[in-house]
């Protein structure tokens, strides 16, 4: 059974649209990314679901209330924010505790649930501390207790790692997760980060321009994105111009070559169509079975420890591919002379 539901939201700000028509269904206990560049409309969904903007028009509802008219502080949603936002003259024990506290729970209760939440957390011994004796990871391992310490019907996290070096952000993003999957908490995360996005999310809804332009899990975001921004914004990838031969059997021309490719039925023979292969799609070397053969002059080589992302000019266009680093097998030097290959079936076809 849906447990939350967004139904044709949307919100100006004056001449200015910022969500248009936005729709989401999601399950109780799943964890949905918000996805998108700056702008897009991501943040302003999150806060009309926690009411701190009210839609222009469209509906929330939460375990079949509509919330829509609700004051934030019925509709009992966590939130924990980009920055910290504790309160400096309140130590540990008692920002955890603030919701509880406003919420009327009796001392004993609130002391018990707070002991709970700051073991599970894993800061258990930091209670009697205040904000500024804590690290920037620690100061948002105690938001996102205080976040959960009232049981929230919903957690909303609102870039909450972008403040924090990228050794810190990945192993609190991963405790994170594994937290909201313990509680089975139903959670939406607004990230502009597509790594971040694609190791966490359930499923990802990417945004563009107030437009939700893709649902989908992680899977299909990147494997088979279905649109052009969608392909573009989530991962590296490299696009490369085709003509349609036959739609019936998805052959398509390119660089001199025919390639059988999925997703060419809709389209007229003699159509011009881009193909567009992320950097393992492409093989360093002839691939095994039928595929396409490029001649590559070798133009940069990043290591990058367990991969190699290598980038060649071939068919008149830079190309950019990945392969698994090998201790027995050197990668190639800018300016060897190279051959790469790629498979129809590692192929998006693209308008």
């Amino acid at each position: 059974m849906t447990y939350l539901t967004l139904a044709h939201l949307e919100k100006s700000f004056g001449q200015n649209h910022v969500v248009k028509d936005f729709n989401l269904t999601v399950e109780k206990g799943e964890f949905i990314s918000l996805l998108g560049p700056s702008g897009c409309g991501k943040t302003t969904v999150l806060r009309m679901i926690a009411g701190f903007e009210a839609p222009s028009s469209g509906a929330i509802t939460i375990e079949g209330q509509d919330v829509t008219g609700l004051r934030t502080s019925a509709r009992n949603i966590g939130m924990m924010f980009q920055a910290y936002a504790l309160f400096p003259n309140l130590t540990v024990a008692e920002n955890v505790g603030f919701g509880l506290k406003v919420g009327g729970v009796a001392k004993a209760e609130r002391a018990a649930r707070v002991t709970e939440i700051l073991e599970m957390i894993g800061l258990p011994e930091l209670g009697g501390r205040y904000p500024f004796q804590l690290s920037g990871g620690q100061q948002q391992r105690v938001a996102l207790a205080r976040a959960l310490a009232p049981r929230p019907r919903v957690l909303l996290l609102d870039e909450p790692l972008s403040a924090l070096d990228a050794k810190v952000r990945v192993a609190l993003r991963n405790e994170i997760r594994s937290i909201q999957q313990e509680l089975g908490i139903t959670t939406i995360f607004v990230t502009h980060d597509q790594e971040e996005a694609l190791s966490v999310s359930d499923r990802i809804v990417v945004m563009n321009a107030g437009v939700a332009d893709q649902v989908g899990t992680p899977f299909e975001i990147y494997n088979r994105p279905a649109t052009r921004f969608a392909a573009g914004f989530v991962g590296t990838l490299n696009l490369i111009a085709a003509k349609v031969i036959d739609p019936k059997t998805g052959t398509v021309a390119l660089a001199g070559m025919n390639l059988q490719v999925q997703g060419t039925a809709q389209r007229a023979a003699g159509s011009d169509v881009t193909l567009a292969l992320r950097p393992e799609g492409l093989r360093l070397g002839r691939g095994d079975g039928e595929g396409a053969v490029f001649r590559a002059n070798v133009a940069s080589v990043q290591f990058m420890g367990s991969t190699i992302r290598i980038e060649v000019m071939a068919a008149g266009q830079k190309l950019t591919l990945d392969t698994f680093n090998r201790a027995d097998q050197p990668p190639p030097r800018p300016g060897d002379e190279v051959e790469i290959s790629l498979s129809g079936n590692n192929a998006i076809v693209l308008d």
